[in-house]
């Protein structure tokens, strides 16, 4: 299997943000312990949300301003189209497996920061691989 250097410094950003996202998830979720479950899980989920994408939008743009300045603008376009559904596809995925399982976890008496990183790491996981195998099908990279 040849490795592709878009791919890996997109995996690499998605484990750096990971890594930010998961522990300022799990604070949260021990700040917002004593109330409802459905609650904690909602709003730790989003303030992982603002985390990643942050981080990741900065991260992205850093590592491919130079590259996009010397491409023509309708291969950027398609190559942009194909990463905004590849993520969205893995955003769905994550939301799927991370909602569920933050719940789940904090309904069973996990403690809220660990029941956030496990989730975190499930969910991640998942999207990280749905992200990859769509970016290698659709041949975006």
């Amino acid at each position: 299997m040849k490795l592709n250097p878009q791919l890996l410094q997109i995996n690499r950003n998605f484990l750096i943000c990971f890594v930010i996202s998961a522990s300022l998830s799990a604070i949260a979720a021990q700040l917002l312990g004593d109330y409802e479950n459905y609650f904690n899980t909602t709003i730790t989920i989003i303030i992982g949300y603002i985390v990643y994408f942050t981080i990741f939008s900065g991260l992205f743009y850093l590592d491919n301003k130079e590259r996009y300045k010397s491409m023509k603008s309708k291969l950027i376009r398609k190559e942009l189209l194909s990463l905004i559904s590849s993520f969205g596809l893995g955003e769905i995925v994550y939301l799927v497996i991370r909602w569920p399982t933050l719940y789940y976890f904090l309904e069973i008496g996990i403690e809220p920061y660990l029941a956030s990183l496990i989730s975190e790491i499930i969910a991640t996981a998942c999207y990280m691989i749905s992200v990859t195998i769509f970016l290698r099908r659709t041949k975006t990279f």
